[in-house]
């Protein structure tokens, strides 16, 4: 058994403790929203934030989730800084196919936690393990501006 916190909701799973969290999430829980990509944690469609802190989901086993508290592109609304992400995302018409975007903006929302103003080559950096087959790399770095604009006047 193993207990974890989604989005602000504890949950216990009887699941194997090597099955990855995506798997646990999606599969028993019903959660959706995170999306499979490789299953090798290198594009980034399973992004999830683990105590803050954007993971893999494809290849982070349950167990290492244990008490942890995790977020998933379902809760993310509720962080005001997760809220300003998406609402640039729709404002900027990042999204094409939209299969890669869940985990974008999971990445895009834990560079602005840490670094409200970044400037291109931060957001390079952040974003570089998301993988867009779309190319919508540009609206992404446009989004995230937009994003860390609207969070600066929010706090002044």
């Amino acid at each position: 058994m193993h207990t974890i916190n989604l989005n602000g909701k504890n949950h216990t799973l009887n699941v194997p403790e090597d099955m990855p969290l995506l798997w646990a999430i999606r599969d028993v829980l019903g959660f959706t929203g995170t999306k499979f990509g490789c299953g090798l944690g290198q594009c980034g469609a399973c992004t999830m934030h683990l105590n803050g802190s954007p993971i893999r989901s494809c290849i982070t086993p349950i167990s290492d989730a244990e008490g942890a508290k995790i977020t998933t592109i379902e809760g993310i609304g509720d962080d005001p800084i997760g809220k300003q992400v998406q609402e640039a995302w729709v404002q900027e018409g990042v999204a094409q196919c939209g299969y890669c975007q869940c985990g974008q903006v999971m990445s895009a929302t834990a560079l602005l936690k840490d670094n409200p103003e970044p400037d291109n080559t931060a957001i390079e950096t952040a974003m570089v393990g998301n993988i867009c087959r779309c190319g919508t790399y540009n609206r992404i770095k446009t989004a995230i501006h937009s994003a860390s604009d609207k969070i600066k006047e929010a706090s002044a």
